[in-house]
């Protein structure tokens, strides 16, 4: 048990953390699970995996899972989604369309990382001299009584 305040508080605010991380890795889990059923019994294969992709972005913006752990899990799904290609899908009802577009919506408006500019590189100041104080010359020590 801790007995520094400021340790007592990081305490507590570990715990809020880990129950608010815990909901976002556990929804990401979930709907990753529901898209690889999705995927084994080939119903609903974009509107499953789209969900999953979403989840799992939303918590590693959240840092609830590593940005690389999601891509890994993304990358997966979307390989199983890829073999199936060839097999029919089943059509997408009008309720699921703006979930999809919205998805869809939020991968174009990301900027690649290849457009952004770098910016320039800062012009070096050049250094202040420093001012070097006359040292004063040690106080004199008394005699000490014997």
């Amino acid at each position: 048990m801790a007995n520094i305040k400021s340790q007592i508080k990081r305490n507590r605010q570990n715990e809020k953390r880990r129950l608010r991380n815990r909901t976002n890795r556990g929804a990401a889990r979930t709907a990753v699970k529901d898209a690889r059923t999705a995927l084994e019994s080939r119903t609903d294969l974009k509107t499953s995996v789209l969900f999953a992709i979403s989840m799992l972005d939303k918590a590693a913006n959240k840092g609830a899972i590593h940005p690389r752990n999601a891509a890994r899990r993304k990358g997966r799904l979307m390989k199983q989604l890829n073999a199936l290609g060839d097999q029919p899908q089943v059509a997408v009802t009008e309720a699921e369309k703006p979930v999809i577009e919205k998805t869809i919506e939020k991968k174009a408006a990301k900027p690649a990382r290849a457009e952004k500019e770098t910016k320039p590189a800062k012009e070096a100041k050049p250094k202040a001299e420093k001012k070097t104080a006359e040292k004063k010359p040690a106080a004199k020590k008394t005699a000490a009584k014997k």
